[in-house]
C-alpha cells in the first residue's frame, strides 16, 4: 500500500539522511558534492578520499568518490589515484583494497594532480618574439 502512496520513497529519503549524519552533513553533502546517496564505504586512499558503491543506482553511476575535506570546492578528477581509477571507471570489479596482487615497483612514481589552470601550472618559456608588442608608456617619452 505504502509503494502505491510514494511513501516508500519519502522513507528512503529519511533513510539517506539518516545514512549521512543527520540533516546538517546531509546539507553540507549536498551543497559540496550536488549530489546525496548512500552506499557501502569500499575504501580510502592515501590522500583521504573516500569511495563508494551502491548497486542500486544504474550502472555508470553506482560507484562515486566523496573528496577530502581538506580541498574543499576545489576538486577535480586528476585528484583520483591510478589504482583507484581503474575501479571508478570500471577496468576492473577489484578496488585497490582487495586486489593485492598489483605489482609495485620502486621506479612508480607518486601520484600527483593535475594543476592545469590553477596558479601553480608550470608556464612554458616562450622562444618565439610576439608579433605585437605591448604599449610601454616609458619608452615613448
Amino acid at each position: 500500500m505504502s509503494k502505491y502512496l510514494g511513501l516508500d520513497r519519502f522513507f528512503k529519503v529519511f533513510r539517506i539522511i539518516r545514512e549521512n549524519g543527520g540533516l546538517v552533513k546531509s546539507y553540507m553533502k549536498l551543497y559540496r558534492f550536488d549530489d546525496l546517496k548512500t552506499g557501502t564505504l569500499v575504501g580510502t586512499d592515501k590522500y583521504g578520499n573516500k569511495y563508494y558503491e551502491n548497486p542500486y543506482y544504474f550502472y555508470g553511476r553506482n560507484r562515486w568518490v566523496e573528496y577530502t575535506d581538506h580541498v574543499n570546492m576545489d576538486y577535480d578528477g586528476s585528484q583520483i589515484p591510478a589504482e583507484w581509477y581503474g575501479w571508478m571507471h570500471y577496468k576492473t570489479d577489484l578496488p585497490p583494497t582487495r586486489d593485492g596482487d598489483r605489482p609495485k615497483y620502486k621506479w612508480i612514481a607518486n601520484h600527483s594532480e593535475n594543476l592545469s589552470g590553477t596558479k601553480e601550472q608550470y608556464m612554458p618559456y616562450s622562444t618565439t618574439p610576439p608579433k605585437i608588442e605591448a604599449w610601454d608608456p616609458k619608452k615613448s617619452k
